[in-house]
């Protein structure tokens, strides 16, 4: 089981999350490509949250809370012509976590779960919104 800090320094395990679709997110605050998958998130994370679907985002930024607090309390988004923040929970992540998910290569990287808690896909680098959407809809 992994367990992440969130932005107030408590424990998240992936294990509550169990019985979700999981759309570990692994993302930085600097990283152009996560700026544009942020968005889809946002969306996914309204059209889907009602249906036991999250997106957890993990903020690998260097600098932790500093930088990435002000970021997801401040940074509106453009989604659907609606400016609307990070609506999905933000824990922040380290390269010790990452190697739980077989590592990183690139930033962003996208795990999904499925219900049983288990590793179904993983995209690396930008991943389409049509892609990811039908990945969710297949485990919904």
């Amino acid at each position: 089981d992994v367990t992440f800090k969130d932005l107030q320094g408590n424990d998240v395990k992936l294990s509550s999350f169990r019985g979700k679709i999981v759309v570990v997110n692994f993302w930085a605050t600097w990283c152009e490509p996560c700026q544009i998958e942020i968005p889809w998130m946002i969306e996914f994370q309204q059209k889907y949250g009602p249906r036991n679907f999250t997106i957890l985002g993990v903020a690998m930024d260097d600098e932790g809370k500093s930088v990435v607090q002000p970021f997801v309390q401040t940074k509106q988004f453009d989604v659907e012509g609606a400016k609307l923040g990070m609506n999905y929970p933000i824990v922040l992540g380290n390269d010790e976590l990452t190697q739980q998910f077989g590592g990183l290569i690139g930033l962003p990287t996208s795990v999904v779960i499925n219900r049983d808690g288990r590793i179904v896909k993983k995209y690396i680098g930008l991943v389409s919104h049509d892609t990811l959407d039908q990945q969710i809809q297949g485990l919904l």
